[in-house]
């Protein structure tokens, strides 16, 4: 049998989870999901809380479901009807945390090939060479985690975990705490691995970054369940539920009424609550008297510091800043104009305009920036 044949089978993973906490009159949580995810990589999407590393644990069996199955092709690794619970070094699920946990005193060689002791020489052997070439660290070989870089032993806590084989692997948010630049480079070998192999991955991560980055498909939680699925461009960057919105970046939302319908021009005019702003946004069916909730990227905000003319952009909207702060690259100015608004800029547009607290600003904002979004409830994409 040829490592490709070992590795891959090409099969899915299939999810179906049920797991309680709390009792005795405290706040229930439940986490209560199911999806099948084929070889390649799922990002596991959402806020703190939301209940993704419980679904890994769950798979790898750290903790047990209170009902439902885990199953990879025809194995079942979990079924609570069939009374099936297999312990998890029997499972043959990799699991990387973000802690790493590699062996101090061991070297990066020792740590990969840690795993191995039921294979022959030469199967260590060549398991061991191709992960540490796969993800180019071979000349790292003889050093303790203490002697190399922190994306260095990233990228061994990921070749300790590849080199078994396994038959789905679990990431839980691994770069977390790499720059930009590392976390790039790392991002790309486990792409090429990936190709390779083509097993179901669950990735977990907070950054949106990451998600277009590596993303076949993905999962988006809230409270436990999921809220949206599908390819990456088309839940963030077109979301119909305001939790996916607030998830994938969309800082601006606002409660809104409908003015009046340009049916013609395949718009509308809502204005803000508690407000006489008024945002022109794409045509939807809507009643006269349902409350609207909108979202607006701050980065799709354009701002002048003179009343702009000759625009196909319907909204323009005068305001003030009344805050501006730098964060990394980027500056966060805060404008109001009978509404708040977050607006993100460059250090260069801030410098050129230029910008500070007080000044007088306009802001240019396509309808097709505007998005009218869902309160709560299920989108599959």
């Amino acid at each position: 049998m040829s490592s490709r044949e070992e590795v891959t089978g090409a099969t899915a993973l299939h999810a179906k989870i049920r797991k309680r906490f709390g009792s005795d009159g405290r706040a229930a949580f439940q986490v209560d999901v199911e999806f099948e995810t084929p070889a390649g990589i799922t990002i596991l999407f959402g806020a703190s809380g939301a209940g993704k590393t419980t679904i890994l644990e769950c798979i790898a069996g750290l903790q047990t479901p209170n009902e439902g199955s885990v199953r990879v092709g025809e194995v079942s690794l979990f079924d609570s009807a069939d009374e099936i619970d297999l312990p998890p070094n029997r499972r043959q699920v990799g699991y990387l945390f973000q802690t790493l946990a590699l062996f101090p005193h061991m070297s990066v060689e020792q740590n990969v090939r840690y795993g191995l002791a039921s294979l022959s020489e030469e199967e260590r052997e060549g398991r061991v060479s191709d992960v540490l070439n796969s993800f180019h660290i071979a000349e790292l070989a003889r050093r303790r985690p203490a002697e190399i870089s922190g994306g260095e032993r990233q990228r061994v806590a990921l070749a300790r975990t590849l080199v078994t084989r396994p038959r789905v692997l679990l990431l839980d948010e691994p770069l977390t705490a790499l720059d930009v630049v590392t976390k790039a480079r790392i991002v790309e070998d486990l792409r090429a691995w990936n190709q390779r192999f083509r097993i179901p991955i669950l990735y977990v991560t907070h950054d949106r970054s990451e998600v277009f980055a590596l993303a076949e498909q993905m999962l988006v939680l809230s409270k436990g369940r999921i809220i949206a699925q599908g390819l990456p461009q088309d839940v963030l960057h077109r979301p119909e539920l305001e939790s996916v919105a607030q998830l994938a970046g969309f800082e601006n939302v606002f409660d809104c009424t409908l003015a009046k319908r340009h049916t013609e021009q395949g718009t509308m005019a809502c204005r803000i609550a508690g407000s006489q702003v008024m945002l022109e946004v794409p045509l939807t069916r809507v009643d006269a008297e349902q409350a609207l909730r909108v979202g607006i990227r701050a980065g799709d905000i354009l701002v002048s510091v003179v009343p702009p003319q000759g625009l196909s952009a319907r909204n323009v909207i005068a305001g003030v800043i009344t805050s501006l702060e730098q964060r990394d690259v980027m500056f966060i100015a805060r404008v109001y104009c009978g509404a708040t608004f977050e607006v993100h800029l460059t250090p260069g547009a801030v410098r050129s305009l230029p910008l500070v607290t007080g000044s007088q600003v306009w802001l240019v904002i396509k309808t097709y920036s505007c998005l009218v979004l869902q309160g709560s409830g299920q989108m599959e994409i």
